[in-house]
Formats: C-alpha cells, structure tokens, sequence
C-alpha cells in the first residue's frame, strides 16, 4: 500500500479510462491526488473538468474505495515536449503547485497509463505503478472522446455529461407555441436513434404548478378562477429551484442535446408577469449554466385557451420583457418567427448549428 498517489492528466474530457485509472490507484495508496492539468487553448474550462472528477468520485456518488481521492486542478501553458529536461521541469513545476494546495504529504507513486510514466515518477521521486498501458482494459482515449463525442457519450460519467450535454431552452409568452417547438426539437433528435433516442425534454414544472394551485383552491372555492390564485416570490424560486432539479436529472440521463421547455431563468420573467419587476426571488436559482434560448414571438399566433391562461392582452409585453431580459443577461438567444413550420425549421438549424459549436473541441497542447 502506497502512501501517497498521484495521478495527472489533462481530463480533456474525463471519460471511463480516467475514472478506471483513478481507482485502480485508489486502491492501492492510502490518499490520491489527481491533478487536471489545462491549457489556454483547450475548450471546456479547468474548473469543470476539477468539478466533473471530484463528483465522480466523491464517496457519496462513486464506487466504494474514493474517500483518499482529492481533485485538484492548474493551468500550464507549458508545452509538451518529452525529449527538453526544461519543459519537463517547468511541467513538474505546475505539477507540484497544484499537489501543494491540497496537501504537503510527499508523493511516493506515480499512477498513470503512460509511457513516460517512468521518467515522470523519477522527477517525483517516486515508483512508476502503469495501470493498462495497452489501454485494452478501457478502450477510450481523450482523443476519440473530442473527434466523436456522441459516440463516445456512453463512455463519460454523469456530470460529465451533464456538463457538456448542448441544452436548448425554449421560451415565451403564453400561447405562443414553446411546447410544440420543443417536442418538434426532440422528436427532430431521437429520430437518428442510438444515444440520440435517449434526448431529454424537459417540462415547464410552473404549468404544472398552477394546475395544482387552482385545484387546491378549488377545493376551497369550487368557483375560484385564475385571478384567485395567490402568488409569492417562494412560489418562483420553488419552481426554479425545481426546473433546475428537472433539467440536471435529465441531463444526466439523456442524448448529448437537452431540449427545455422553459428553465429556471425564464421563470424570473414569470415572477416579473404575475409579482412586478420588483419581485425577483427567482434570480436567486439562476446560475451561469450555458444554453442557447429560443424565443417564440407572440405575432401571427391565435391565443387558445387551456384553463389556466389568462394573459393573452399582455402578450406582446412578455415578449418584450423576455428580449430585455435575454439581452441584458448576455444569453443567447434567437427569435422564432412565422408560420409553425418556418419556426420549426429554424428551432432545427439553430440546434444543429450550436450541437456542432459544443460538440467541437479545440485542441490541447499535448496529451497528457
């Protein structure tokens, strides 16, 4: 049993062979440190590859034996250059940086699937311990993971899909055709089948929400309409917080596209619709989690009632609210429209066009 473990990589994304790695020296040191090691040049950012590992082997998400595995992460710009001792100490430099921050204990293992492992342990002054150099084992590399990630999608943990799954979020006004659009979207993706067919569409849970107000109420007051409803701002922060379990889980379990019908910020201008501009406890249940948004313009849209929609002369002031709203927030976003069939094929290039942006990887300085 080794004491002390380290394990680098660039995790670029983190993927089985990783994970495998991982408890492989896990089992064998009493405390593990990974290090993720990130360019400038590399796509998904460092503090989400530091986030997407700690997770999967956090002892409450992952096999049994991860309780000695710290994640942490740097930035090293150096370049990858087996042959130069300069680069190599300017690599171990960053390296031992990163192993300071969590921890003075002295490496006595080198973990790792690599080739150079030997000479990377005598810099640590360590024993090299190879895990599957042949990579036969876990047949996955960082490489095939970034040239054809939907291919690759069932060899990643979930965080890791979670984190780059491309989420389209469909929102507007009432009666103005997000839900047709979405399932449109996700009926458009789950037709290539394979992981495809699992693509998530996510549920607008405020819909569902008023539906349950009003039959509380109704049990009250068999005669209480819409207007009798009682809105509070725990009222939109609870269906934030709530959207934002819906779309995490489904995230987790779906196709490399999640489709939304609605999400959590969208439930802030909501909460602007039924509470004023100066209730805004649903800012609260935002975070900086990347979509792109497609707004259904409210023009040329017959309002059809469904029992609980009561805002068709505000229409147009929501779609408004929603464009000031995506504008200030420095969202993405684009407007659906026309005829349903015009909108329908937008809400597809659209999709296509960002899966492509996500789904493409810019390439690291080296492998790691």
């Amino acid at each position: 049993m080794w004491n002390h473990a380290l394990v680098i990589g660039k995790f670029y994304p983190p993927h089985a062979g990783h994970h495998a790695l991982v408890r492989f020296a896990a089992a064998r040191a009493r405390r593990v440190t990974v290090v993720v090691m990130s360019s400038a040049f590399e796509s998904v950012p460092l503090e989400h590859r530091v986030a997407w590992m700690s997770e999967s082997h956090s002892v409450s998400e992952s096999q049994a034996g991860d309780a000695g595995v710290t994640v942490t992460g740097i930035v090293c710009d150096a370049p990858i250059d087996h042959t130069s001792r300069a680069v190599w100490a300017a690599q171990v430099a960053c390296m031992r940086a990163a192993v300071r921050t969590v921890t003075d204990t002295e490496v006595d293992a080198v973990v790792s699937s690599e080739a150079y492992g030997d000479e990377l342990a005598q810099w640590f002054d360590a024993t090299h311990v190879p895990f599957d150099l042949p990579r036969s084992a876990v047949p996955i590399s960082g490489t095939a993971c970034r040239s054809d990630l939907a291919s690759s999608w069932d060899m990643l943990d979930a965080p890791a899909q979670a984190g780059l799954a491309t989420r389209i979020v469909v929102v507007g006004a009432e009666s103005t055709g997000t839900t047709t659009i979405s399932v449109a979207l996700a009926e458009h993706f789950r037709r290539r089948g394979g992981v495809w067919a699992r693509t998530g569409l996510v549920d607008e849970f405020g819909r569902q929400d008023t539906f349950d107000k009003l039959a509380a109420a109704r049990k009250v007051a068999p005669d209480a309409e819409m207007d009798d409803i009682v809105w509070t701002g725990e009222d939109f922060a609870r269906i934030a917080r709530t959207q934002h379990a819906m779309e995490d889980d489904a995230a987790r379990a779906g196709s490399p596209i999640l489709i939304c019908d609605t999400d959590a910020f969208a439930t802030t201008v909501w909460e602007r619709r039924y509470l004023g501009p100066e209730s805004r406890r649903a800012e609260n249940e935002v975070d900086g989690r990347r979509a792109l948004y497609l707004l259904t313009d409210h023009v040329d849209v017959p309002f059809v009632q469904d029992g609980i929609r009561d805002g068709e002369s505000i229409r147009a002031d929501m779609t408004g609210w929603f464009v000031d709203a995506l504008t200030r927030s420095g969202r993405s976003w684009v407007m659906l429209t026309g005829s349903l069939t015009e909108r329908t094929a937008l809400a597809v290039r659209v999709a296509e066009q960002e899966l492509g942006r996500r789904m493409t990887f810019t390439d690291p300085l080296g492998v790691v």
